[in-house]
């Protein structure tokens, strides 16, 4: 027997077994393109970002609204058709907020929109644009999701002081 300073070779990882990372806690999801994590943004008018939240590839937009929206009093929210469903209509009205979201097709009597103030949403669509110049935010490469929103948390304030 060897002396325990002597004996360096790797040995079993703590408590047994190596830690796991769960899918659903990470935000990953298979989408159409395959296993990935999609980032939910609500930027201000001049296309600054505010609030960014990471889910599954997976999930879709319409849920994440209120979440975005959570303790900010914005005049107007400009969204797409992805984001168009009751609740999140009855949310902006209990908040005062304007709702300028296009009717999703399936609905059965479409809305009145205000396509003079809809033409701003292409902000946001430019943010992403700008953003995924970055390749390790257009690509995940981080294994944690907290990782990964840090990096776009960054990349966000670096397009802000642009």
């Amino acid at each position: 027997m060897g002396h325990a300073r002597f004996d360096r070779r790797a040995g079993a990882p703590a408590f047994g077994r190596p830690k796991k990372s769960d899918p659903e806690t990470e935000c990953l999801g298979r989408s159409r393109g395959g296993i990935g994590t999609k980032i939910h943004a609500c930027t201000e008018a001049l296309g600054n970002a505010v609030r960014l939240i990471a889910t599954g590839g997976q999930a879709g937009d319409c849920p994440q609204t209120q979440l975005l929206l959570a303790g900010l009093q914005p005049g107007k929210v400009v969204a797409d058709t992805a984001y168009d469903s009751d609740e999140n209509r009855a949310y902006c009205a209990q908040h005062h907020i304007e709702a300028v979201i296009p009717s999703h097709p399936n609905r059965v009597k479409p809305l009145d929109m205000d396509a003079e103030t809809y033409r701003d949403r292409n902000k946001i669509e430019r943010f992403f644009g700008r953003l995924k110049q970055y390749r390790r935010l257009a690509t995940r490469y981080e294994k944690t999701v907290v990782s990964f929103l840090a990096f776009w948390h960054i990349g966000a304030m670096l397009d802000w002081l642009r």
